[in-house]
């Protein structure tokens, strides 16, 4: 992944609050069959010191669409990859991806308790 994560300072770093980011249009490639597959990223964390911008972030998501991944490592990448970015107090990370042959899979990975 090429984009950089950006992040700006929490404005209530004293307060424990949750912020919510939904990216609807999330999108990359079956890695055995080169079909896309399509989901819905549902970031959830509690900030510490410092907070997600949001167009880096969706420059960072972009950068998914032609690469072959499976749904398990990218949330779990884009969990590890966000915690990286800002040392957040906790994170949970869900993948909620459209049926594919009737089945449909959502796959959540966290940080911090």
């Amino acid at each position: 992944m090429s984009s950089t994560i950006e992040t700006f300072p929490n404005p209530r770093p004293e307060r424990d609050y949750e912020i919510q980011i939904r990216c609807p249009e999330f999108t990359s490639v079956c890695p055995k069959t080169g079909q896309p597959d399509f989901g819905e990223i549902l970031i959830t964390y509690t900030p510490a010191a410092a907070c997600i911008e949001l167009k880096s972030l969706k420059f960072y998501l972009q950068g998914y669409r032609n690469q072959g991944i499976f749904y398990e490592a990218a949330v779990n990448r884009i969990l590890d990859d966000l915690v990286a970015a800002c040392s957040p107090r906790r994170m949970r990370i869900t993948g909620a991806f459209t049926p594919r042959g009737g089945i449909s899979t959502t796959v959540v990975a966290q940080h911090g308790e």
